[in-house]
């Protein structure tokens, strides 16, 4: 028998690797001489370069960046191992940088959250960095940010000058692009040229206006309504110049305005795709391939909702595991009321690990002994089902 177990991160409990761990040890007390498929996936978002980096043996990279406020903060991005690599790849090494690890809004106390300063410079050095070690194919993940710069900081750090009308550099942050009057490309890193840069964004906000970053994003980064109405203005104006710049237009792209207009630079000037987080992390852990003659799934995360359903990680799994008539299985921290329209969308049984009502600090606490306790009893119930 072949199980293979796919669940995502228990947000600020469990790593997705931890969840997988517990399940496997869970089900192996009632199914001992079962085949365990362990590949932690996640959806894009916080944890992707853990959860990767756990699937296929790789490693995590430390160093000190410029974090949103333009001090020293403590980054890392993920460089895979060969572990179960899908052929996206193409044999190459392949990096994984959440841009929350430099430019995240944790960085940045409450009381001093303003978008119209924060920078992405720090972003751009994990892939300076990246690009300097060999890496020919980075995934970067979206979301979290504390800025409203469209990228322009990330720019900088591979080598773009972002100029007043006196051939300056222009303040940082999202209100400095106020003051852009030239950009200037000769010296963005050479070795962007050959490397194969995908991007986890799951919004499809577009870059200015009332759907773009500003509008949608900027309050929640500590911008007021005055502000949200300065940056939108810089962007436009950014966008501007960039059309000049490189010829190109993708203010009203899809997924431009995400991160605070970092999917704007990204498409306007590394080429990179934009792609669904969850679709990107599955091809890459060839996770297709690790479903070929499972006889189950086991899937989850920390809480199981309606929203599961809009490109989260246990319906991406649920999704590949369908189309090889794979049953699924999918365990969470809590579920909510109405998490049963899952039920409508593919996955076979919704379980729990929570055992009776208790106060948040005991659910995370716990989780490790609940989940486990949890996969023993479902370990037990699908074997019953099993042998009538």
């Amino acid at each position: 028998m072949k199980i293979v177990i796919a669940p995502d991160s228990y947000k600020e409990s469990l790593s997705a690797m931890e969840v997988a761990n517990e399940i496997e040890r869970g089900f192996s007390q009632v199914l001992p001489n079962a085949d365990y498929i362990k590949v932690p996936v996640a959806d894009g978002g916080e944890g992707t370069v853990q959860s990767m980096v756990d699937a296929t043996n790789g490693k995590i990279i430390e160093l000190t960046v410029i974090g949103p406020l333009g001090e020293p903060v403590t980054a890392h991005y993920g460089i895979l191992g060969a572990k179960n690599l899908g052929t996206s790849v193409n044999n190459c090494k392949t990096a994984v940088i959440e841009m929350a690890s430099a430019s995240g809004l944790h960085h940045v106390p409450a009381a001093q959250r303003d978008p119209q300063i924060t920078t992405s410079y720090g972003t751009g050095e994990l892939i300076c960095h990246a690009l300097n070690a060999g890496i020919k194919h980075i995934i970067i993940g979206l979301g979290g940010s504390a800025t409203n710069d469209a990228g322009a900081g990330m720019l900088q750090a591979l080598g773009v000058h972002l100029l007043d009308k006196n051939g300056q550099p222009i303040d940082v942050g999202g209100a400095g692009l106020e003051t852009l009057h030239r950009i200037d490309v000769s010296q963005l890193h050479p070795l962007l040229q050959s490397c194969h840069i995908e991007v986890a964004c799951d919004v499809n906000n577009p870059l200015c206006g009332d759907k773009g970053a500003s509008a949608i994003f900027g309050p929640q980064k500590g911008a007021t309504a005055s502000m949200v109405e300065r940056l939108d203005d810089a962007l436009s104006h950014f966008a501007n110049i960039t059309s000049q710049t490189t010829l190109t237009e993708h203010r009203h792209t899809p997924g431009s305005g995400a991160a605070g207009g970092m999917g704007f630079a990204v498409l306007a000037y590394l080429n990179a795709e934009l792609k669904p987080g969850i679709d990107i992390v599955m091809k890459t852990v060839d996770l297709a391939g690790a479903l070929n003659g499972a006889d189950l799934v086991i899937t989850g995360e920390g809480r199981l909702d309606s929203q599961t359903l809009h490109g989260k990680t246990p319906m991406g799994v649920t999704r590949e595991a369908n189309k090889q008539g794979v049953p699924v299985i999918a365990i969470a921290g809590c579920v909510s009321d109405d998490a049963n329209v899952l039920l409508d969308h593919g996955i076979d049984a919704i379980f729990s690990i929570t055992p009776r009502a208790m106060e948040l600090e005991k659910v995370l606490s716990n989780a490790k002994h609940n989940l486990y306790t949890t996969s023993i009893n479902i370990a037990a119930l699908y074997n019953t089902n099993r042998h009538r």
